[in-house]
């Protein structure tokens, strides 16, 4: 039997820097993948693994056979964070089973991030099981785990409208930036990054304020100013960072850097060179992108992306009645997922009781070979083929009505017709109970089976006569 799990950090009870420890791009995925998928596994065999990173959350989910694999995966995070395990329990959150599938559910849906019912999220998801699968790390049950969900997404997007009219990350970077306040206005807008959530902050600018954005900056020169065409704006080289930072009002910086790519002490010579005007520096990267020091000096104002959750959340109410309607959607899609998990677990069983089947063929097939190559009757052979293989297949059944004491005789005997008698055959058990015709009794069936055992053992396997076998052979 499989253990499902979810190990995660999310921005509510997670600090930014905490986060920061286990982002990774996604071009990133493929080493913890391989990483986990070997850290996890066992003796038995490895566990399936998916990945999920985005700025707000940390996900690590996991099927196996393992009893310990909580245990293990929560280790196992620790050491990728380099964090203690105390520490990483105080903030992680742990799912087993249907919470699993609640919880990716709701995640896919939207319902359970920071900007209730946000669509980038689900399109981080599918990347995530992209990757995951170019990897080799998924299997049976995180593939219809996540295929599930997106099918829930869909649903629950179509039928409450849980995404209309919402209030984005990148539409409140926006929001922040054309926002007066005191004697600071947007200014000149230089852009740090040019990735997805970049090209979102973009076109909110550029709907807000056109022209506002005067350059973009990035490690990929290409990329940059790709984004810098659309916008016209300069493309600059990351490079020139230090040196033209002075000619900007306003910063806003995401990128995939690990390390602050804005540093207190460029920010410091900034000022120094704009004369004290302020200047607005908005921090959307995890791990951060701008130095959290420069927040100290005056005339600085920055913002995080743990900051514009105020700004995100307000006026959400329409929405959490739309996440209202949404939960009998999820919960419907958990039933489902769990029936799902309920019938794979006969799947040993079903693969065990073919081969077992395959055996007894096999053996019975050779045996008839041998006699028809000795020249035996034909229709006789296949007589005693089809006996053997039906006294094969109801041996145990036989054996346990035949051993089967007063208690168990009766849910045995349901059991057996259930599984026998299912097909509306006449057998030498029908109309011994009740009407003529009716069905048998548990009694009946039971003291048949003793009854038919007892003869089985009695009577021998009827052999072709001389005369025949002769026949037979003179017609090879």
């Amino acid at each position: 039997m499989k253990t499902l799990i979810a190990v995660g950090l999310n921005h509510r009870g997670t600090p930014q820097d905490l986060r920061a420890r286990f982002a990774f791009g996604l071009d990133q995925l493929a080493g913890p993948l391989h990483g986990a998928r070997e850290g996890l596994g066992n003796p038995d065999g490895h566990p399936e693994v998916l990945l999920l990173s985005t700025c707000n959350r940390f996900e690590l989910y996991c099927a196996g056979a393992d009893p310990g694999l909580t245990e293990s995966a929560i280790a196992w995070l620790a050491a990728l964070g380099r964090v203690s395990r105390r520490e990483l329990e105080r903030h992680a959150y742990v799912l087993e089973s249907r919470e699993v599938a609640l919880h990716a559910f709701r995640v896919a849906s939207g319902l359970d991030s920071m900007v209730l019912g946000e669509t980038q999220i689900l399109g981080q998801m599918k990347r995530a099981v992209r990757e995951a699968n170019a990897a080799g790390c998924l299997g049976a049950t995180l593939s219809q785990l996540f295929q599930r969900a997106f099918s829930v997404a869909k649903k629950v997007r179509s039928a409450t409208g849980v995404g209309a009219h919402t209030v984005s990350v990148a539409s409140a970077a926006a929001h922040l930036v054309c926002r007066p306040e005191g004697d600071r206005t947007a200014g000149r807008v230089l852009l740090v990054g040019a990735g997805e959530t970049m090209e979102l902050v973009a076109t909110h600018l550029a709907k807000r304020r056109p022209g506002a954005v005067a350059a973009v900056a990035n490690r990929t020169f290409e990329h940059g100013r790709r984004l810098a065409e659309r916008l016209n704006a300069e493309a600059m080289p990351l490079e020139d960072l230090g040196a033209r930072l002075p000619e900007f009002d306003t910063v806003v910086a995401c990128t995939a850097s690990r390390v602050p790519i804005v540093e207190r002490h460029m920010v410091e010579t900034a000022l120094a060179v704009r004369g004290g005007r302020s200047m607005l520096l908005v921090d959307l990267g995890v791990p951060r992108n701008i130095d959290p020091g420069a927040a100290d000096l005056e005339g600085v104002c920055l913002r995080s992306v743990d900051d514009l959750a105020a700004l995100v959340q307000a006026g959400s109410q329409s929405r959490i009645g739309a996440a209202e309607r949404a939960a009998p959607i999820v919960d419907a899609g958990v039933r489902a997922f769990a029936e799902w998990v309920e019938r794979r677990q006969a799947v040993p069983l079903i693969r065990a009781l073919h081969a077992q089947t395959d055996a007894w063929r096999t053996a019975e097939l050779v045996r008839a070979r041998k006699r028809l190559k000795r020249g035996e009757d034909v229709d006789r052979v296949l007589e005693a083929l089809a006996r053997g293989l039906t006294r094969k297949m109801l041996h145990g059944a036989m054996a346990e009505l035949r051993n089967a004491n007063h208690a168990e005789s009766a849910e045995l005997a349901q059991t057996v017709t259930q599984l026998f008698l299912r097909c509306p055959v006449r057998s030498p058990l029908t109309g011994l109970a009740g009407e003529p015709g009716g069905p048998a009794s548990s009694a009946d069936i039971v003291a048949f089976a003793r009854t038919r055992s007892t003869a089985a053992e009695e009577t021998p396997v009827p052999q072709a006569a001389p005369a025949a076998r002769a026949a037979n052979a003179s017609r090879g």
